[in-house]
């Protein structure tokens, strides 16, 4: 059962791009009269900084003033923590997607098998994402808890989209079913298949990171996002996205679909004279399970 595997550094290199300031743009350097009582609070000020434990994400604006240099790394450490969570979070509501997820409306023939857009049914995640552990210590807090339910609804939209679209083009499922000793194919395990063979006109969904982030930004609370004027939350969904997307392009070569139990009838079965038959019109059994290998 492959996890997503989370770059999570590569989240605080995307938030750190962007250049935010800390204090925010808000804050303007002293001027006039105050310029010199500025300079000489500076001069006296022995406060010692908090050093970031990790890739900075904000530029200090004053690195002389130590109480900007401070609130950037609380800050930043702040975000980084909440960023780390939320790949988590992610990777959590995939393992309980793919323990109920399975494939339905097969159609097969012979050895091959089309499955129609929507073949692949699966659970919508957002409620797992929500609920998943790491992001327990964010949910008592109201500012933090949308940004939780924002993760977990524009991550969701865009796993729906792709599995709405998924399909099985013809592939070669059921070698055994091209000529079969029998009247009736029964229940029979399909050979293993890498999830990414069943194309989805909307895999870019979840291999790209802007079509992540910004469903992720429709879903945040429009209040939250006017009172952030220098748009953090943009660039922590860009750097979640990001690491998101490379671990889903990562993930769909390596999950394997299997034990997908396909049947059907041989009608051309006729021993002696035909002793063997392709199977026509087959389906299969759509039970839980075809991706948690």
């Amino acid at each position: 059962m492959p996890p997503l595997t989370m770059i999570k550094p590569l989240a605080h290199v995307m938030f750190m791009s962007k250049g935010l300031k800390m204090p925010t743009s808000e804050w303007q350097q002293p001027a006039g009269d105050a310029a010199p009582q500025y300079a000489r609070m500076l001069g006296f000020d022995t406060k010692i900084p908090s050093i970031d434990a990790g890739i900075p994400l904000f530029i200090p604006a004053n690195p002389q003033n130590m109480h900007h240099m401070d609130s950037k790394a609380k800050v930043g450490q702040a975000w980084r923590d909440f960023m780390d969570a939320a790949c988590d979070a992610i990777a959590y509501g995939l393992i309980q997607w793919k323990m109920q997820a399975k494939f339905q409306n097969f159609i097969i023939n012979g050895p091959s098998v089309m499955g129609p857009p929507g073949c692949l049914d699966g659970p919508d995640i957002e409620s797992f994402i929500k609920n998943a552990p790491t992001f327990a210590q964010f949910q008592p807090k109201d500012g933090a808890k949308k940004l939780c339910d924002a993760v977990a609804a524009g991550t969701a939209k865009c796993l729906k989209n792709w599995q709405q679209m998924v399909t099985c083009p013809g592939l070669p499922l059921y070698p055994a079913f091209a000529a079969f000793p029998g009247p009736m194919a029964p229940p029979m395990p399909c050979i293993p298949m890498p999830i990414i063979a069943y194309v989805s006109g909307m895999v870019a969904a979840l291999m790209g990171p802007m079509q992540l982030q910004q469903e992720m930004i429709n879903a945040y609370d429009g209040g939250m996002k006017q009172k952030d004027k220098d748009k953090q939350h943009e660039a922590a969904f860009l750097g979640i996205a990001t690491a998101a997307s490379l671990a889903f392009a990562m993930w769909m070569p390596q999950q394997q679909v299997m034990l997908v139990m396909g049947k059907g009838q041989i009608p051309t079965f006729a021993p002696p004279y035909v002793p063997v038959g392709p199977v026509v019109a087959g389906d299969n059994l759509a039970t839980p399970g075809h991706a948690i290998a």
